[in-house]
């Protein structure tokens, strides 16, 4: 396999993100057009790198079978599809569910118009979506918003879930759990992730589990929201977040953990939900979005509990602790759900079902294989 990195201005690279260029690395209008949105407060990569993925496949036509986009959903798609490609995309979730939390967790109304404005690539999304002859999406949930949001034709959508390695996120008996702790992945500065909301129960759950303590993996930046939540229920030493570490160590630290939480109030799938399960943890897992789809049902292979509710959250982490058999037998139905539905293994082959069927729907038009 082979890896072609598009050169882009990369405006938002750390340490320097929303960086002004110099003058001579503007090249073409696609860079322009990338400037130009980003000082005007949108956010241009899902169409300036579809244009530019157009451009290089371009003097590539006999090179490949079919374009798989992973929902940049940019105007360079319907392009490649006037030039003769066979275009598949997946999309994990529609971006207006985002944005809708996004603004309903916005403090001032300033916050509301730059978001809007940062969203403005969704009205492109929605309209490239409809276009497409077959999408790819890892949820009924997500279909149905797909359908709903977006306004794709449902008969071009197909469910395939994304899927874990079950011979690397797995169970290590010879690891001993920590009494109290708590694991979760989740993002301090997405409020569709949940954070506050799990950081309430903890503080609920310490009041009776005085050593319970949550591992977050993910950063905590000095300007985030969060941290003043943490300030306010007193958690800072109860708190630890990592960040950049390599899946082993992420693996061993949910055998560590008496407890994995996915708190999301949306998710399209969620990974962390099943790299838990596959790593024989008990999971509480909201219901939000398509997690009900991956935890399973409430007490069969995780604690299921409404989204946005911190006094539910702590009720399930309490359960599990105190209960460590229930936590037991939840472990083990989750990772036999895991390696039953959720595998690469099946990742693949209903991907390529899909591609053999956008493939074939070019056949019966009379369209040759760009190969």
């Amino acid at each position: 396999m082979e890896l072609v990195r598009l050169a882009s201005l990369d405006l938002y690279r750390e340490p320097e993100p929303f960086r002004t260029p110099r003058a001579r690395e503007i090249e073409s209008p696609v860079d322009l057009l990338e400037l130009v949105t980003m000082f005007t407060g949108g956010f241009p990569e899902p169409r300036t790198f579809s244009l530019r993925a157009r451009q290089a496949l371009l003097s590539r036509r006999g090179q490949f079978d079919v374009v798989h986009d992973d929902q940049s959903l940019g105007t360079g798609l319907v392009q490649m599809m006037s030039d003769g490609w066979p275009v598949i995309a997946s999309i994990h979730h529609p971006v207006t569910v985002d944005r809708s939390v996004d603004l309903e967790h916005a403090p001032t109304w300033q916050r509301r118009l730059q978001l809007r404005r940062w969203y403005g690539f969704a009205g492109m999304q929605s309209r490239v979506a409809r276009r497409l002859p077959r999408i790819i999406t890892v949820s009924q949930s997500s279909r149905r918003d797909l359908v709903e949001q977006l306004g794709v034709d449902d008969r071009r959508v197909a469910v395939v879930p994304v899927g874990v390695d079950p011979a690397v996120h797995r169970p290590l008996p010879h690891v001993t759990r920590i009494p109290g702790r708590i694991m979760t992945t989740a993002s301090a500065d997405v409020p569709m992730k949940g954070l506050v909301p799990l950081l309430e129960a903890l503080a609920k759950v310490r009041t009776d589990h005085g050593e319970a303590h949550l591992v977050v993996v993910g950063r905590l930046r000095a300007d985030s929201p969060t941290a003043s939540v943490l300030e306010r229920l007193a958690l800072g030493d109860a708190v630890q977040f990592v960040s950049g570490e390599s899946d082993e160590r992420l693996v061993e630290r949910y055998a560590q953990s008496s407890v994995a939480v996915v708190p999301s109030l949306y998710e399209g799938f969620s990974l962390p939900a099943a790299e838990a399960m596959a790593c024989g943890v008990p999971l509480v897992a909201t219901s939000g979005g398509a997690l009900s789809e991956v935890a399973g049902r409430d007490g069969e292979s995780a604690l299921v509990v409404p989204p946005g509710d911190p006094e539910a959250l702590a009720s399930a982490i309490r359960t599990l602790l105190d209960d460590p058999e229930l936590g037991a037998r939840l472990a083990e139905a989750g990772r036999e759900r895991v390696l039953e539905r959720f595998t690469w293994k099946e990742a693949a082959r209903g991907t390529a079902e899909q591609y053999e069927l956008l493939l074939s729907l070019g056949r019966g038009a009379g369209k040759s294989r760009p190969c």
